[in-house]
């Protein structure tokens, strides 16, 4: 199996993760942080706000079952593109909109992805694209976050009808 990565930001990351370790040829799905200038930050040092850190979803899918297409379809169905910092209750830059490219092919995919999507919207679509120059993988304790808390109140608040939603509509996409 060919793998390629995919880095996205769209809120947080324990949404983002639940969402795509549902599709068929994702492999693994990793919370981290990307797109700041600390080295190594900390939950706690992100969710500050001052290391310029997005909480981010690192997703390694097989080209050949699904497309990076359908991935990007997943997302901007699965978060608001078009507020600025903000998902929901959770505000600040470190819950931006944003497609950390891998590749010069995502990059122009991304592009045109964005561009046709904006159609659909009746705000402007406020997603950043971005290089991905370096990806800092997230304490342990946020890895299967959902999976492993599904009693937490934001699991069952925020997450469960995100994933009710999302299964309907990409139901051929699913494991």
């Amino acid at each position: 199996m060919q793998t390629q990565t995919a880095v996205f930001g769209a809120g947080c990351f324990w949404c983002v993760e639940a969402v795509y370790q549902n599709l068929r040829g994702v492999s693994s799905v990793l919370p981290g942080y990307a797109g700041g200038n600390k080295a190594d930050p900390t939950y706690e040092e992100v969710s500050s706000g001052t290391t310029g850190h997005a909480e981010v979803a690192k997703i390694e899918f097989d080209p050949a079952v699904i497309k990076f297409s359908d991935l990007l379809n997943v997302l901007f169905a699965t978060h608001d593109p078009t507020t600025m910092n903000r998902q929901g209750n959770d505000v600040g830059d470190q819950y931006r909109s944003a497609i950390f490219y891998t590749s010069e092919n995502q990059k122009q995919e991304a592009q045109s992805f964005i561009k046709q999507a904006q159609k659909e919207f009746s705000s402007p679509i406020v997603t950043q694209l971005v290089p991905l120059e370096k990806f800092y993988a997230a304490e342990n304790y946020h890895r299967d976050y959902y999976k492993n808390n599904p009693g937490n109140p934001y699991c069952q608040f925020v997450i469960d009808p995100k994933l009710e939603k999302f299964r309907k509509k990409f139901a051929s996409l699913l494991k």
